[in-house]
């Protein structure tokens, strides 16, 4: 009867547990259905493929750093823009997240319960920032699906007394597939290639087999990291660029720097972390140097100080219940060992962003997991009122951490309000004009330009996806022409010559920072200047909603 009670219990437990992922699901994918307004997707992940198709095949942008890093997911993402369909590339980030559920499910199933490995997949889904990501074309979890499948493959070898070479293939296989999806992997590669040489060593007392197997696992990886590489390398002369610029000849033909770069990696630190924050948020040392920890409490959507993102303290809270038991030791030292050495090298990166790290989460939901289940295997062996209190304070605890994840998605929702657009109530221009504030001037861009219409972005910051033409724009955000502007206004010919350099037809301007810009670095007789030859030398072709299209005058 108790065994039937128990099996009731369970079962009870997993629909409850799977209800609860589909509804998270449901959700995400109206939110999905959407069109592209996500910043890095308008800059970036479909903006340098688009560009692509618009030229009708790849060309170097060369004022665009972010053209240089691999493209793998990218890739994948310009298939469906050939096709005119940009709402596919959402589902394809969405399906990396749903693979890596997938991936911790098995993993926590084959060593613990279905109950468990269920748990896993809501833990790690309803995280704000796995939500977020879900409904976005980036590339984030892409990288975290390849690194959990190098990561655990890896793991099987090991435990399977490091026979079966095909995991570690399949380990090498996976990190390079990471590699070609974004920088962060290098992280990764590096702490799983020591690991490789250091465990199998240690385990076996073979070094020399070992630094063999470590080799295959580099080189594999660096094979299939390596298109990426050479060209970059035939382009710049930097096979990693834009990183390490001090190590190899930056600039290299007429690529464009980028300004914001200042990490340890770029090669351009001009102020140190501590220092940089103290200036922009008032911040200690103090303060600074908890960030990995306040990754977990503090993050904020939108929010340079806050990270860009948001996680859920569970995901640290819990990690010390894990080695409760001494079950899984071995795995359970690892993740802890990759998680802390991503998390902190990613505090070194030149912007903290708190998707930066998400390798690491499906390591900590898995250690976060198996806390949970301890803790409830503790309270089962507790007899009378007391296991019912504990039992009780327990689910509160994790009932009042879980609905964070609730008001966060709600919260996104609501901001986006998806509804109607999902429903065919909205059209698909008015939902992006609700939404992306310069939609409307690049809508008449599209429609009252021609085809060969080469347009100069100035205060955009980059966003340029929508646009159907060759677009330029800079690391500056269009500073730089202001300044070249300025500087050529006081003669009317050398102003018409920096024009005509500028390579384009028309400029699309935002005009409230344009017109800032102007209030804070120039006297009011250079700014008189410049607007005046501005007028003569092109034409306002479009002027509303705080933006303004110029054609320039041949």
């Amino acid at each position: 009867m108790e065994i039937l009670q128990s099996n009731r219990i369970n079962l009870f437990i997993q629909t409850l547990l799977a209800v609860a992922i589909l509804l998270l699901y449901f959700i995400v994918i109206v939110i999905a259905l959407t069109p592209p307004i996500a910043r890095d997707a308008l800059i970036h992940h479909l903006a340098v493929p688009k560009l692509w198709l618009v030229n009708g095949g790849f060309y170097e942008i060369k004022w665009a750093d972010f053209s240089y890093y691999p493209m793998n997911i990218d890739l994948l993402y310009l298939i469906s823009l050939y096709f005119n369909n940009d709402i596919l590339p959402n589902f394809i980030h969405m399906g990396f997240g749903i693979g890596t559920a997938w991936i911790i499910y098995r993993y926590l199933n084959r060593h613990f319960t279905r109950v468990a490995g269920l748990l896993g997949v809501l833990v790690f889904v309803s995280t704000p920032i796995v939500l977020r990501m879900s409904t976005v074309a980036y590339v984030d979890l892409g990288l975290a699906f390849f690194t959990t499948v190098s990561v655990l493959a890896f793991i099987h070898w090991r435990t399977g007394s490091y026979e079966g070479f095909k995991w570690l293939l399949i380990s090498s296989i996976a990190m390079g597939l990471a590699l070609g999806t974004k920088y962060n992997a290098l992280i990764a590669w590096v702490f799983l290639s020591f690991s490789v040489v250091f465990l199998y060593s240690r385990d076996t007392g073979e070094q020399w087999r070992a630094i063999r197997y470590g080799l295959i696992f580099f080189l594999v990886s660096l094979c299939l990291f390596s298109p990426w590489l050479i060209k970059n390398l035939i382009l710049t002369g930097n096979p990693l660029y834009p990183l390490f610029k001090g190590l190899f000849t930056a600039g290299i033909n007429n690529v464009a720097p980028d300004g914001s770069a200042r990490s340890m990696v770029s090669g351009e630190v001009y102020m140190g972390m501590f220092r940089l924050r103290e200036m922009l948020y008032g911040e200690s040392f103090w303060e600074t140097l908890l960030i990995p920890v306040r990754f977990f409490f503090q993050g904020e959507d939108y929010s340079g100080r806050y990270f860009n993102g948001v996680l859920n303290p569970i995901l640290i809270l819990l990690v010390p219940f894990a080695f409760m038991k001494r079950s899984l030791h071995g795995d359970k030292l690892f993740f802890v060992l990759f998680s802390v050495f991503f998390i902190l090298a990613s505090f070194f990166l030149d912007q903290l962003h708190i998707r930066y790290i998400l390798p690491a989460i499906p390591f900590l939901a898995i250690l976060t997991v198996m806390g949970i289940m301890n803790i409830f295997a503790w309270t089962s062996e507790k007899r009378g009122p007391s296991r019912f209190v504990y039992v009780c304070i327990i689910l509160l605890f994790l009932l009042t951490l879980g609905a964070g994840n609730v008001i966060y998605l709600n919260k996104y929702f609501q901001g986006l309000q998806p509804a109607n657009y999902v429903l065919n109530l909205e059209t698909r221009d008015a939902y992006l004009k609700r939404h992306i504030r310069s939609y409307a001037a690049i809508g008449y861009i599209n429609s009252h330009t021609p085809p060969n219409a080469r347009i100069r972005l100035l205060f955009l910051a980059r966003r340029g996806y929508y646009l159907n033409r060759i677009y330029e724009d800079d690391a500056t955000y269009g500073m730089d022409v202001m300044r070249g502007l300025a500087a050529n206004a006081g003669e009317e010919g050398s102003f018409r010559k920096y024009l005509g350099s500028l390579g384009c037809t028309h400029l699309l301007i935002r005009m409230d920072l344009f017109n800032k810009f102007l209030r804070d670095n120039y006297p009011p007789e250079t700014i008189d200047l410049l607007l005046r030859l501005l007028d003569t030398k092109t034409e306002t072709i479009y002027h509303a909603d705080g933006y303004a299209v110029y054609r320039l005058i041949p």
